[in-house]
């Protein structure tokens, strides 16, 4: 019997950060079973995409390919990794595998959000081996910015795959297990196929400093603050959430936790142990009656969300959090790209306030949860791959990534994008096939195709505002009533002071006034002509031309 083949397919997080799914596929040409890692969403640009809140990948793919899917498993619980889910695993309905904490936090996710399905979740302990169809899965602890991190030894006949998902090496993460540098290099030992490993730090020289420098970089600085100190962070990053702990309690401050998903975060926590041994913290109703040097304010909002509970205090319209004068916010995170804009409002908000902002640029309060270039050799000297495919990246990481293992003599080093299926076994290893792929948009309670048209309307709204024109015409084609004319987004006066709603009406009336008699009979010629008349017309004295909508009653 010929050895059955070994595919990678990745739908999202390659050539992106975010949206990670990637597939993995045991089998020949004419039928596969496949494994999925991971289920995460993106965060949309406002500007870029009006009104939608999250992208996800598209799954066309792994619903065709439903009865021959063995199941998910979720290297950790980060919304780029499991976000998705919700939205998307009634159209799958399979097994999905996860350790406490991110199961955990899964079902409180699914409680907090009205109509979330329930996903029967198989709880497998950080270091498990269990086995997913053909496929013998192995975790690995690896440190990252949230507990339960996981590599993944999957085992198969046609060879093993270490997939990494987000790592670093932390020997001491405060939160969560080190990377298992042990159990990675019986991997080495073992026999590693081929490597699929995290691309975002690529392109930086050395190694990521540990969550304990942080932390004792957290504790000067709240030590030494003579009014309310504020701290926001990324709500699942627990290690921090500890060491700004442990900061308040060294300062004989109280914690208030400020913000639903940090709350979430933190109950979550405690239920799975990762915060035994933390003072119990307050809420945001008791934080007015604390002295201003006796309290630490843990909030959401560290990329500027506007809901967000930093956002609403940088506006001064938070209903129970102030600061003021002489009081500071630590910044205690990176910006997402993509987030700046919102960021820097939030700050100059703060700092509109005279309060202290202090962020990663002067202070060591933050740091990544991925590899450098320094660790991203070491795991390939130990695991000593035949095959490597850098993931979870930009093209800029990718490819830096990809020339780090050329240069440490991978054999064979594949750069992907989503959406390419790549043979890793056997021999040779390659980009062999597309599957479908693509992105869907959650657009209010909807999971919309991204190439509806709504959305590229809806950025032409943004632009170029709108016109409604409704007219009354009787079966002569003559006007019945004034033509009623309403102009959303669009200026009052043009250049010179022109009045553009009564240039609009101007091209209205004398667009059906010079239209042949058996045209204006025709209400589609009459609705396209006036459309056509009315956006030249405003586009004469503005310089852009709106969308124009009109309608043409016969009566």
């Amino acid at each position: 019997m010929a050895q059955p083949a070994l595919y990678f397919a990745p739908l999202g997080g390659v050539g992106e950060i975010g949206m990670n799914l990637a597939l993995y596929g045991l089998g020949d040409e004419r039928r596969r079973t496949w494994i999925a890692v991971d289920l995460g969403v993106s965060f949309a640009s406002e500007e870029h995409l009006p009104g939608v809140d999250l992208i996800l990948p598209d799954i066309r793919f792994l619903i065709e390919e439903r009865k021959n899917l063995a199941g998910l498993i979720l290297t950790h619980a980060h919304e780029d990794h499991f976000g998705a889910l919700i939205d998307l695993w009634p159209k799958l309905k399979i097994p999905v595998y996860a350790t406490p904490f991110t199961a955990t936090l899964l079902e409180a996710k699914c409680e907090s959000e009205p109509g979330a399905p329930e996903i029967a979740v198989e709880v497998v302990a950080p270091g498990a081996r269990f086995s997913v169809g053909p496929f013998d899965v192995e975790l690995a602890s690896v440190a990252h910015s949230i507990p339960e991190s996981n590599a993944l030894m999957i085992r198969t006949p046609a060879g093993n795959v270490l997939h990494t998902g987000d790592w670093k090496l932390d020997p001491t993460p405060i939160a969560g297990q080190p990377t298992d540098e042990a159990k990675l290099r019986a991997y080495g030992a073992e026999g590693v196929r081929a490597l699929i490993g995290d691309s975002t730090n690529a392109i930086r020289e050395g190694r990521s400093p540990s969550e304990t420098d942080v932390a004792r970089s957290l504790a000067d600085i709240i030590a030494k603050a003579p009014g309310r100190v504020a701290v926001t962070t990324f709500a699942s990053n627990v290690a921090r959430i500890r060491a700004v702990a442990d900061a308040a309690r060294a300062a004989g401050r109280e914690v208030v936790v400020v913000g639903r998903a940090m709350e979430r975060v933190v109950q979550v926590a405690r239920e799975t142990g990762h915060l035994d041994g933390v003072q119990p913290f307050r809420g945001p109703d008791t934080y007015g009656y604390l002295p201003a040097d006796k309290v630490v304010a843990l909030c959401t909002g560290s990329q500027g969300e506007p809901r967000a509970a930093l956002a609403r205090i940088a506006q001064d319209n938070h209903p129970e959090v102030t600061l003021g004068r002489g009081d500071c916010v630590i910044f205690s995170s990176r910006t997402i790209p993509g987030n700046e804009k919102a960021v820097t409002q939030v700050i100059n908000g703060l700092i509109d306030q005279h309060i202290t902002v202090i962020t990663d640029r002067t202070h060591l309060v933050h740091v990544s949860g991925h590899p450098r270039r320094d660790e991203l050799a070491a795991l390939i000297g130990w695991i000593k791959p035949q095959v490597l495919v850098p993931v979870h990246g930009e093209a800029l990481h990718l490819s830096e990534h990809a020339a780090l293992a050329r240069s440490l003599g991978v054999p064979r080093v594949l750069e992907c994008r989503n959406g390419d299926l790549v043979r890793l076994a056997p021999d040779p290893a390659e980009i062999v096939d597309e599957v479908p792929h693509g992105r869907l948009y959650k657009d209010g309670s909807l999971i919309v195709d991204a190439d509806s048209r709504s959305f590229s309307e809806r950025r032409r709204l943004s632009f170029s505002g709108f016109v409604t024109v409704a007219l009354a015409i009787n079966e002569k084609g003559a006007l019945m009533a004034d033509p009623e004319i309403a102009l959303l987004g669009i200026p009052e006066k043009g250049a010179k002071g022109e009045d553009l709603a009564e240039a609009a009406l101007d091209a209205v009336l004398e667009t059906v006034e010079t239209l042949p008699r058996p045209r204006r009979r025709d209400p589609d010629t009459v609705a396209e002509a006036v459309r056509r008349a009315v956006r030249a017309a405003i586009g004469s004295h503005w310089g852009k031309k709106p969308l124009c909508h009109v309608h043409v009653l016969t009566v």
